[in-house]
């Protein structure tokens, strides 16, 4: 199959929507029409019921957090469906695997967030459905993260292929300074792994995106907002923006092509520079016919013309045949 993690500018850029819309299903629907307009290859939510994720008992204030902020089966079929009508693809961390059999049919990829990395069995559930599978690694040690892949894998052995799990570098804070990004990281989950790699962010901005996928991240994903001011719920701080999209995906294409590919070769065909900027060897003076030539007679110069620089020991000791001026082209037949 094509590779999952193939975008319109290279690597694939995830608008997160998640919390943004705070249970506003007419603010879901334009946050989402936004994020389509950004040129984002997947918009991405968060499903879940508050008390499918939070004890009422031991999170009271969280719960009824979640609780604000859900949306019902019908309005996430409809964003599904208004992301598929627009040719952009539909995504979402699906916290209640109650949830799954009804998404299931919009969903081309999962999601696993930080949170979930060790909910094993919100993991198996997903896993089940032999689709690929991207996992966030906030709050996590190394081990952990291997652990979990490990667990995965042994679920169902496509998971060992870099086209069904892709994992990302996150630090799991609102937002970062750019030393916690840690963007590192991903040569470690790759080196580990040889998985697919990505870089979820958390700072403010698109900087540190951009270095990502510099760096060679498959996944980009990023918060997204349709602007920052006047907002108090803490992901909108770290959101882009249409706009901002935009152009991270015009300066994405610009590291794609600088990138280039690891063929070593030369490109330089205008103007001959492959003569007109090497050198050869040349006489340093007028010589005569007879002369033993030492280190001291020779110059290397521009243009490559006669014998290659690169000889210039073996002209050395070599008696001339003829008389030679300074500076004229030299070829092997000048010498005995």
């Amino acid at each position: 199959m094509n590779s999952p993690w193939n975008g319109k500018f290279g690597p694939l850029l995830i608008a997160e929507i998640g919390g943004n819309h705070e249970g506003d299903f007419e603010y879901a629907l334009k946050l989402t029409d936004l994020a389509i307009a950004s040129g984002a290859d997947y918009i991405k939510y968060q499903m879940y019921s508050g008390d499918s994720l939070v004890s009422r008992l031991e999170g009271a204030q969280r719960n009824a957090h979640f609780k604000k902020f859900e949306l019902s089966r019908e309005q996430y079929i409809s964003l599904a469906k208004r992301c598929e009508a627009a040719g952009a693809g539909f995504m979402a961390s699906v916290w209640n695997p109650e949830y799954l059999h009804w998404i299931d049919p919009y969903m081309p990829i999962y999601k696993i967030g930080s949170g979930d990395l060790t909910a094993y069995n919100v993991i198996k559930a997903i896993a089940k459905l032999g689709k690929p599978i991207i996992i966030s690694t906030g709050l996590a040690t190394l081990q952990e993260v291997l652990e979990a892949v490990e667990y995965i894998q042994s679920l169902d052995e496509r998971y060992k292929h870099p086209d069904y799990l892709a994992i990302l570098q996150c630090t799991s804070m609102y937002p970062i300074p750019y030393q916690d990004a840690n963007l590192s990281v991903m040569e470690l989950l790759k080196q580990s792994t040889q998985l697919t790699v990505g870089y979820s962010d958390h700072t403010e901005g698109s900087k540190a995106l951009e270095i990502a996928a510099a760096m060679g991240a498959k996944v980009l994903e990023f918060h997204f907002t349709d602007s920052r001011d006047g907002k108090t719920f803490r992901d909108h701080k770290v959101s882009l923006t249409k706009d901002e999209v935009q152009d991270l995906g015009k300066k994405i294409t610009d590291i794609i092509l600088l990138q280039g590919n690891a063929l070593k070769r030369p490109l330089e065909v205008e103007g001959d520079h492959r003569t007109t900027f090497r050198r050869a060897v040349y006489p340093a003076r007028n010589m005569e016919a007879g002369t033993i030539v030492s280190e001291g007679d020779l110059i290397s110069l521009r243009p490559n013309h006669g014998i290659d620089a690169r000889y210039f020991d073996k002209v050395v000791g070599k008696k001339l045949k003829a008389d030679v001026l300074a500076h004229q082209k030299l070829d092997w037949n000048l010498f005995e």
